[in-house]
C-alpha cells in the first residue's frame, strides 16, 4: 500500500475516495528507560531508549491506519498526519496518531 503526506499521487489517477482513516498508538514508558533518559536529560545527548519507544509507536500507527484502509478497500492513503502528545500523570506515556485518506488509485 502506497502511504503518502500529498494529496495526490505523482504518475497515479484517484479513482476513488474511501473513508478518513486512523491508527492510533499509546505507547508506555517503563521505568528503567524512564530512568535513563533521566539520566541523559542531566548530562545531555539523545535519548536513545525514548527514540526507539516514538519510533515503535509511530510504526504502529501507520501499520494501524494501513490495516483500517486496507479493510475498505483502498490501495493508498494520501494526505497522511501524523502528530505526537505525551500523557500519563508523570507524561510516560507517548500517544502517536497518524491519519490519511484512504483512497483507490490506478
Amino acid at each position: 500500500m502506497l502511504i503518502t503526506t500529498t494529496p495526490t499521487v505523482s504518475g497515479f489517477e484517484i479513482v476513488e475516495y474511501k473513508d478518513l482513516v486512523f491508527g492510533e498508538v499509546i505507547q508506555g514508558i517503563n521505568v528503567v528507560k524512564d530512568f535513563a533518559a533521566g539520566i541523559t536529560n542531566f548530562i545531555g545527548g539523545r535519548s536513545v531508549s525514548y527514540e526507539g519507544e516514538l519510533e515503535k509507536a509511530r510504526k504502529g500507527a501507520l501499520n494501524e491506519m494501513q490495516r483500517r484502509a486496507s479493510d475498505i478497500g483502498a490501495n493508498a492513503i494520501v494526505g497522511v498526519d501524523i502528530d505526537y502528545e505525551v500523557l500519563g500523570t508523570n507524561n510516560n506515556m507517548i500517544l502517536v496518531t497518524a491519519s490519511g485518506t484512504a483512497v483507490v488509485i490506478r
